[in-house]
């Protein structure tokens, strides 16, 4: 059981920042006798010396230094929790989960959350990265409160946000890289990198597969990071790999037909109504900053 209470360290730090009883107490609209008494009980208590006064000047001992260094993270994390609480009673969510697809454009989704967290600052935001189907069932299961996914949902209400150009891409060093024209058949001799889907319970492929030779992975960073070795090929999303595109380790491929292809994405949740002002808040970013 702790011996201080937080209205005794909040008067010690008063006398330790003004530099004396009577300046504390004109701070904390105490008379000086309350806050004296406050902080003779709490040395009391911890059996520790924590002002000296010399003259009229009242200074820190060493132990009262280290523990105002202390005091101002206790108070700090006092103040967030009762703002916490505050938000809680107002209805402000204590967390939002967004589950977004790894394709959807970083830049868009990383100002969405700058954004939100200035208007909220003590809101936790947890982003879940999913694949194709994955954002929609994590929606559908309620472990997520909005998903940024490229397939709609049942309810037909799906918002379209946004087209993601994907682009058929192979390490520099590869050896479709070399060919000025690049046809199906060449593509089906070589290596093809593919995207798992990170749903579990509907799960499907799209775009093409028809190479013979193909390794899966879970994430798009794995994707990106086999191709640039020349590992493989596949059709990525140009926001993911534009900067590989502009230092020339990977290469768009010759190809006739098919090289590009635009899959739209969409802002999905289940009901409007019952979204918090936190929710309401990230919405309203990513619908400004798609545009």
């Amino acid at each position: 059981m702790a011996k201080s209470t937080l209205e005794q360290w909040r008067m010690f730090k008063a006398v330790a920042e003004h530099g004396g009883f009577m300046q504390a107490a004109e701070s904390v609209h105490k008379s000086q006798s309350s806050v004296h008494h406050a902080v003779n009980k709490m040395e009391e208590q911890l059996g520790v010396e924590l002002f000296e006064i010399q003259g009229r000047k009242t200074s820190l001992t060493d132990a009262g230094k280290q523990l105002l260094r202390r005091v101002n993270y206790l108070l700090a994390e006092t103040e967030r929790f009762e703002n916490v609480a505050q938000n809680l009673k107002v209805g402000v969510e204590s967390t939002l989960t967004v589950a977004v697809d790894e394709a959807f454009p970083k830049p868009i989704l990383y100002q969405a959350m700058e954004k939100v967290s200035e208007e909220y600052p003590l809101v936790h935001l947890e982003i879940i990265e999913t694949i194709l189907t994955g954002a929609n069932e994590l929606l559908n299961k309620g472990l997520a409160q909005v998903a940024v996914a490229p397939f709609v949902l049942d309810n037909e209400l799906s918002e379209v946000i946004c087209d993601v150009e994907f682009i058929a891409v192979c390490g520099a060093q590869h050896g479709l890289a070399q060919k000025n024209t690049v046809t199906p058949e060449d593509l089906k001799s070589c290596r093809q990198i593919v995207l798992r889907d990170s749903g579990t319970e509907k799960r499907i492929d799209i775009g093409w597969l028809g190479s013979e030779q193909r390794w899966t992975v879970s994430h798009l960073a794995s994707s990106i990071e086999l191709i640039r070795k020349g590992l493989g090929f596949a059709w990525l999303p140009k926001p993911a790999v534009q900067q590989y595109l502009d230092d020339g380790s990977l290469v768009p491929l010759a190809l006739k037909r098919g090289a590009k292809r635009s899959l739209p994405f969409y802002l999905n949740f289940e009901d409007a109504d019952s979204l918090g002002p936190v929710a309401r808040s990230f919405i309203g970013q990513i619908r400004y900053l798609s545009l």
